[in-house]
């Protein structure tokens, strides 16, 4: 069975043979290691081999870890929906929040971040296939959040984020991913100074890295398939 240490390399090769591919520095491509259910013996073994960004989207679980492992360099990304009764914890434990749909949510956040802590980074969550049972503002509603979230002072407008439906498909796959890129565009010429893109995971991220993604979210790629 190969360790987390090979599977990290192996991404690594995938990442760069698909930035190359589309000519774009391998470099600008910030690879999210997904540990969601995983111990912090996990996580711990990933950063030996280099990896420092995690991503987690159960609160409880993941607060837990990041008590444990609080004196390492880690950066912590949450990445899953948020709820109105998760958002202090979010705000305090956290240095991004990528799946922002409701300006409710963008204020809590923004109210619990603490004042000694950098403005929290934040992404828009666009649901870009149309799913009825997934999170995420319909594409053209991202404008009028955006507009909120920039006036919040304790939070910074990062970018766009999506997580389209399964699909063999690989047209409409690109085709996804790249109207997440052209809502992104369309934010900065609205005067959004925007810099990310947080999509792909570990069956479709070169798809993702063709069409500019800037981070991609991988789990099941470093740490294995997950129990229930």
């Amino acid at each position: 069975m190969a360790s987390i240490a090979d599977n990290l390399q192996a991404v690594r090769a995938r990442i760069e043979r698909a930035a190359r591919a589309a000519q774009r520095d391998p470099g600008d491509i910030l690879l999210l290691a997904v540990s969601k259910t995983f111990p912090p013996a996990h996580i711990e073994a990933a950063l030996a081999a280099g990896q420092k960004a995690f991503g987690e989207n159960h609160v409880q679980e993941a607060v837990e870890k990041i008590t444990v492992l609080d004196a390492l360099p880690l950066e912590w990304h949450f990445i899953g929906p948020i709820q109105s009764n998760k958002t202090r914890l979010i705000a305090q434990h956290f240095a991004w929040a990528h799946g922002v749909e409701r300006v409710k949510i963008a204020e809590r956040l923004n109210a619990a971040r603490p004042e000694g802590m950098a403005p929290l980074d934040v992404c828009i969550e666009v649901n870009v296939s149309g799913e009825a049972t997934k999170s995420g503002v319909a594409p053209g509603e991202e404008a009028r959040l955006a507009d909120e979230i920039a006036r919040l002072p304790r939070l910074k407008l990062r970018g766009l984020m999506a997580i389209p439906e399964p699909t063999s498909d690989a047209m409409l796959q690109r085709r996804r991913f790249a109207l997440l890129r052209e809502l992104k565009e369309r934010l900065r010429a609205r005067g959004h100074a925007l810099d990310t893109l947080s999509m792909g995971m570990s069956d479709d991220f070169e798809a993702a890295i063709m069409e500019g993604a800037t981070i991609i979210r991988v789990g099941t790629a470093i740490f294995g398939p997950r129990t229930k």
